[in-house]
């Protein structure tokens, strides 16, 4: 009687090659999305740093302008005028979380909407420290407003982190509720 070509633990083994690979192409996936994200945002910002000087606005909508403005804070401006100490701190704060994503990402990178948020806040957080590192500030132009209250300006990096926070909370509420 012919002996069988492959056992149960060669089938195992194979199983097991066949789910990491699966698992590295799809971590190679979410680091494409943030890669996207990031070419689109420097993409976005170089636009207006050449079509644009600090300050200028062209109104879209009743409720839109594109303008120029430098965020040299975090979010909303925070530390904007600490003295430039800052440009260097959210520069390694946004080089340390890039490297904490990248290995979350490919730790849970099956987990869709997790690897989805990661990948959002990953590529909004280079092009962020893009900036910083080439301009010593963020390039704001996205300005939406009513009534003459201004939302502070922002671009696509930091929609991208918005995306992937708000991601991140709806995957954490599911995640809750099945258990």
């Amino acid at each position: 009687m012919a002996k069988p070509l492959a056992t149960s633990s060669t089938k195992s083994s194979i199983k097991k090659v066949y789910a990491n690979s699966s698992s590295h192409a799809r971590w190679w996936t979410w680091l494409g999305l943030a890669l996207i994200i990031l070419l689109a945002d420097q993409f976005t910002k170089i636009l207006v740093i050449g079509y644009y000087q600090l300050g200028d606005s062209t109104p879209v909508t009743p409720f839109f302008n594109l303008v120029r403005a430098h965020n040299s804070g975090a979010a909303f401006s925070f530390l904007a005028n600490a003295g430039g100490w800052q440009r260097w701190f959210f520069t390694g704060i946004g080089v340390a979380a890039a490297l904490f994503i990248t290995w979350l990402l490919r730790q849970h990178a099956g987990q869709k909407l997790f690897a989805f948020a990661m990948a959002c806040i990953l590529g909004g957080a280079i092009g962020n420290v893009v900036d910083r590192v080439m301009y010593g500030y963020v390039v704001d132009f996205l300005d939406f407003y009513y009534a003459g209250w201004h939302f502070p300006a922002f671009n696509v990096a930091d929609s991208a982190i918005s995306i992937g926070a708000v991601c991140l909370i709806w995957d954490e509420l599911r995640r809750v509720k099945k258990n």
